[in-house]
């Protein structure tokens, strides 16, 4: 089978394009930098120099492909360039999408996103569910522009007669996650987290090779026109400091700080993220995440594709081992955005214990 993937230098997408490899398949893949495409080409795919925002660079490539893997996506949660978002995300789907049906690619696989329905409210959803269109909100950039991608580019394309397969990873987790999971548990291993954020936030977690593993079974199985969610258990961030505690050895949690106090912080951290950089976890969109809920059951996917998930607690144990190996940094280092994070996290105490003396009254 010959494959052709965008994003797969991405957190997912590489090891999407390891599993293809090592089933034997052509992969080609799409690179914009010299350190992607040598990564891509010591692994064994064959480098396509081009751009999602240039369907002509992807065009010769693409043809005669048995199947499109688009998982390229910008996701830079505190970032202060969102301007790319849009473009990347919903342009960039609609040029990738648009193509790989114009060229007859047989079979074509989008990667979406849990984030797509919204905070859920506590509620356990399902493929079938759709923000009410009355609550639509986005908590950053990256749900917005992802949500018109999956309702206005891939729905649409279905709708047309479009050959995609819509895959919807809930939170990812594994060695060398960017996400604002993967921020958390570097501070939490270097001890910068005795006061835990947001207890209360609920999301789904799954590895990253549990889920590259569903976009293959996707491809495999998966019915075309049809949406497959890929989540693990449900847990709190405060069952989740639990299970980094035992998976870790490190100390669990002195307190914990709830998102309560942490969201009216989001503007102060929207006002310091316009002078200087923010690592996701004390940036505007960070705090916006605070208490809400983004759960969503993977039951069809395991169903219909047989995927599965490992178990939390032996991912956490390699994920925590990766990151004392390659001590990646956690929060900038330069002085100025140390200020910064003091700001934020002496606020969010000072509202922690303003709240607490009033209740106390």
């Amino acid at each position: 089978m010959r494959a052709f993937v965008s994003g797969g230098t991405g957190f997912i997408g590489w090891q999407v394009v390891q599993k293809l490899l090592r089933r034997g398949h052509a992969v080609w893949a799409l690179a914009r930098s010299e350190s992607g495409a040598t990564r891509l080409q010591q692994a064994g795919a064959t480098v396509v120099w081009g751009d999602i925002l240039d369907p002509e660079s992807m065009r010769d490539a693409m043809r005669d492909s048995d199947i499109v893997f688009h998982l390229a996506a910008w996701y830079k949660l505190g970032s202060r360039d969102i301007q790319a978002a849009e473009p990347v995300n919903v342009m960039g789907a609609r040029n990738v999408l648009e193509l790989a049906y114009e060229l007859g690619v047989p079979k074509i696989i989008y990667t979406s996103t849990i984030n797509v329905l919204g905070d859920t409210a506590g509620e356990v959803v399902d493929e079938d569910y759709r923000m009410p269109i009355e609550e639509v909100s986005f908590n950053n950039e990256y749900d917005r522009t992802k949500w018109m991608a999956h309702y206005q580019v891939a729905l649409p394309l279905i709708e047309r007669g479009a050959p995609i397969i819509i895959v919807m990873p809930g939170a990812v987790y594994g060695p060398g996650d960017p996400s604002l999971v993967g921020d958390l548990m570097r501070a939490y291993c270097m001890g910068l987290l005795p006061l835990f954020p947001g207890p209360e936030t609920r999301i789904t977690l799954a590895h990253v090779e549990d889920i590259a593993e569903g976009h293959l079974l996707a491809a495999e199985k998966g019915r075309i026109g049809e949406s497959y969610l890929l989540t693990g258990p449900p847990l709190s961030f405060r069952e989740m400091a639990s299970l980094w505690a035992q998976a870790s050895g490190k100390p669990a949690p002195v307190a914990y700080i709830p998102a309560a106090s942490l969201r009216p912080l989001a503007p102060l951290a929207g006002k310091a993220q316009k002078l200087l950089p923010l690592p996701p976890m004390l940036s505007q969109d960070g705090a916006n995440i605070m208490g809400t809920t983004h759960l969503a059951s993977s039951a069809k996917a395991q169903q219909e594709l047989g995927w599965q998930t490992r178990p939390l607690e032996d991912g956490f144990r390699e994920t925590f081992a990766h990151i004392a190996a390659s001590r990646q940094p956690i929060l900038a280092a330069t002085p100025q955005q140390k200020k910064a994070a003091a700001l934020i996290t002496g606020a969010a105490l000072g509202l922690l214990l303003w709240q607490r003396r009033n209740r106390s009254r």
